[in-house]
């Protein structure tokens, strides 16, 4: 495709991108980028998985936070994360831009997962525990938690993705110091293609293994509570 098109500002040779890579891969700038960017979108899942999980119990125990909620929820997840960015923006400085992005993106699909898994709940598992006057402990290993995870568990597994891409989109929007997106972004404005593919391809990969790693750990967590 490079050779068809035969200029490097538009697309960049496979040979070029692996070069443009291994050219990264010796900047210790480049680590740091990384590991920023990482920990920043980790940061906004983790508080996203807190959050929506405390809010999902709450909502399902009291209907009237929970009509309020329902109509918000319905407004993030139709917002697009561009306008996201832009109005989180206006309220915070771009330094923690893509934990609030990334946090905004994965709770509306965390909560509403969670507290369906809960509303769905067998009514009459929770009548037996009443008779046989089991502590919350109990109702809570016994019968809460097994109907719940694995909604918990769907919704890790589509929140992740979406959580990873949000967050690296907000930082080429909101380009703070020291991540992934200000790379992107310089490595574009200089027209350095082979490093735009380059990132891009870093990018993909480190979504992979941000995804798999998640959803492993969640994934024996929640076995450890099926034990």
């Amino acid at each position: 495709m490079a050779k068809l098109v035969g200029h490097q500002l538009l697309i960049a040779s496979p040979k070029e991108v692996v070069i443009a890579l291994f050219e990264l891969l010796k900047e210790a700038e480049f680590y740091s980028s990384v590991l920023k960017t990482c920990l920043k979108i980790a940061i906004g899942f983790i508080s996203s998985l807190c959050c929506g999980v405390l809010f999902a119990y709450i909502c399902s125990r009291v209907t009237f936070i929970r009509e309020l909620f329902t109509p918000l929820i319905r407004l993030i997840r139709s917002i697009p994360v561009a306008s996201i960015v832009i109005v989180i923006l206006i309220w915070i400085s771009s330094k923690n831009l893509s934990i609030v992005t990334s946090f905004m993106m994965s709770f509306p699909i965390i909560y509403e997962n969670v507290l369906k898994g809960i509303m769905n709940v067998d009514t009459k598992l929770i009548e037996m525990a009443k008779v046989f006057h089991l502590t919350k402990t109990n109702k809570l290993k016994a019968i809460y938690l097994p109907q719940v995870l694995p909604y918990l568990e769907s919704a890790t597994v589509l929140s992740l993705g979406l959580c990873w891409k949000a967050g690296v989109a907000a930082e080429i929007i909101g380009l703070p110091t020291g991540t992934i997106g200000e790379k992107l972004y310089q490595a574009k404005v200089f027209f350095d293609t082979p490093s735009v593919f380059a990132w891009t391809a870093v990018i993909i990969l480190l979504s992979f293994v941000f995804e798999k790693v998640f959803a492993l750990l969640i994934k024996k967590g929640i076995q450890r509570w099926k034990v």
